[in-house]
């Protein structure tokens, strides 16, 4: 049994069954470690055309793989990688590498990376997309740190990735704990575009007056068009689905409280950290948030009653709509490219958007036709300081911005929520404003605490009296 197997994947749940299949599928011999018998049984059950097996002893599992070991890590963030991997080390060797594939945040890939490299250990973090579906058939991938280890496991990757026009969607993403970020910012992309579609829910249903089947149509039309999306596809698909308890649609059963994984709070917590706003992710990440004050909200709704206008000309009003949605995903993207940028910078990641762009077009759950655009924008320009500086982009923008306008107006003078497309609008109208009004926010900094400014018309730092000179 001895360097029979060419990657070993410890954590046999359904992400990492299904990478191993996919493997497998591929043509690599592959095998996996996991704790739990079922999830060794049903390794061999699904891998049953494969003959694929798995062990229950970690020593042994280490002994079936080719020098040097190639060893993937899906198991839950957190402690518990830093548990495996405390076990694994005593029985690795010099050049050996670890992959670990799961949601860890960079920090903590970053400083793995520093421990294992001092024992002669090579590591990576290795963001994945695409749920149970696309672990199974093609995802999207993100590995970055070790290079020399990315390049011993380059050719699976790119077999068992997600391909759009031949291009594997798997590429290297760059040093230190990069992947990790990545897939960080990818999933604060993925929270704001859920809420989004949330929002579009509600103006349908409390703006228009739609049912669940109207909302299904309208959401399958526009999935037609250039909104085609992962996330719209699946989303309306849970407007058909049937209740088998009431019979009623699940959806109106469905209480409604946000739960989540911190990926989406992280993103936020970086963007503050690297002074770099991304406005409309923020507030996706409030939203589910606000959303677990349940009885608070029951509460408030009866002593704060709003007495909305009903959206007459719903047809008129569906253009508009989708023109917001449309907008509003724009600048999802432009966020969270902005922010790449930015932590490339910050933390020399040497970050290619161009590529970034390239592979989160299939496979993983942000896919979406406006990608190719994105793609095309950084292929034209690799330096773009801002996806909006674009020109392609700009008349987009120009030509759904009225659209944008009239569906934030309504969504005001009906009480509905939208606090993400409010937000991208008004993140795009404080981006193309050359002259704001943080002057005065600067002129009281130095008033009250004496943290000086700077002149439009000379160099320097400068104070003034503000308390006695000049008053009137």
């Amino acid at each position: 049994m001895n360097n029979k197997y060419t990657l070993g994947m410890i954590g046999l749940g359904t992400m990492g069954r299904n990478l191993l299949l996919n493997m497998a599928d591929n043509g690599f011999k592959v095998t996996g470690y996991d704790k739990d018998p079922k999830m060794l049984k049903k390794l061999e059950e699904d891998g049953k055309s494969h003959s694929l097996i798995g062990f229950d002893s970690l020593e042994d599992f280490i002994q079936s793989l080719e020098l040097p070991r190639r060893i993937v890590l899906l198991v839950p963030a957190g402690a518990i990688v830093d548990s495996v991997i405390k076990e694994l080390v005593p029985l690795l060797e010099k050049d050996d590498m670890i992959i670990d594939s799961g949601n860890s945040h960079f920090t903590d890939t970053s400083r793995r990376a520093t421990e294992l490299a001092d024992q002669g250990i090579h590591f990576f973090g290795m963001g994945i997309s695409g749920g149970e579906e696309g672990a199974r058939f093609g995802p999207s991938m993100m590995p970055g740190g070790d290079k020399k280890a990315y390049e011993a496991v380059k050719p699976i990757l790119e077999a068992v990735s997600a391909k759009v026009n031949g291009d594997p969607c798997v590429t290297y993403i760059g040093p230190g704990a990069s992947g990790h970020f990545v897939k960080m910012v990818h999933n604060g992309i993925e929270y704001s575009m859920m809420q989004l579609l949330a929002e579009t829910y509600d103006l349908l249903k409390n703006g228009l007056g739609y049912n669940n089947d109207q909302i299904y149509a309208l959401f399958e039309k526009w999935n037609n068009g250039r909104l085609k999306s992962f996330l719209l596809e699946v989303t309306k698909d849970i407007f058909k689905v049937k209740d088998e308890k009431t019979g009623g649609f699940l959806l109106d059963y469905v209480k409604d409280e946000a739960k989540s994984k911190g990926t989406g709070k992280w993103t936020s917590q970086v963007s503050m950290d690297l002074q770099l706003p991304i406005p409309t992710i923020n507030e996706s990440v409030s939203a589910r948030d606000l959303s677990k004050f349940k009885a608070l909200r029951v509460s408030l709704s009866k002593s704060l009653p709003h007495e909305g206008i009903k959206i007459e000309d719903s047809s008129a009003f569906e253009i508009l709509l989708e023109q917001a949605l449309y907008f509003a995903m724009i600048t999802s993207y432009a966020q969270g490219l902005h922010l790449l940028e930015q932590a490339s910078v910050e933390f020399k990641y040497e970050l290619n958007l161009k590529e970034i762009s390239q592979i989160w077009r299939g496979g993983c759950i942000i896919r979406a036709e406006l990608l190719e655009d994105i793609y095309q924008a950084y292929t034209k320009q690799p330096a773009l300081p801002h996806l909006y500086a674009d020109e392609s982009i700009q008349q987009q923008l120009k030509d759904i911005l009225p659209g944008t306008r009239a569906v934030v107006i309504t969504a005001i003078q009906n009480g509905i929520a939208v606090p993400c497309f409010a937000s991208a609008l008004t993140y795009y109208d404080s981006l193309r404003t050359a002259s704001s009004p943080l002057n005065l926010t600067q002129a009281q900094r130095d008033f009250f605490g004496a943290h000086t400014f700077e002149r439009i018309d000379a160099e320097g730092i400068f104070h003034a009296d503000w308390n006695s000179k000049n008053l009137d």
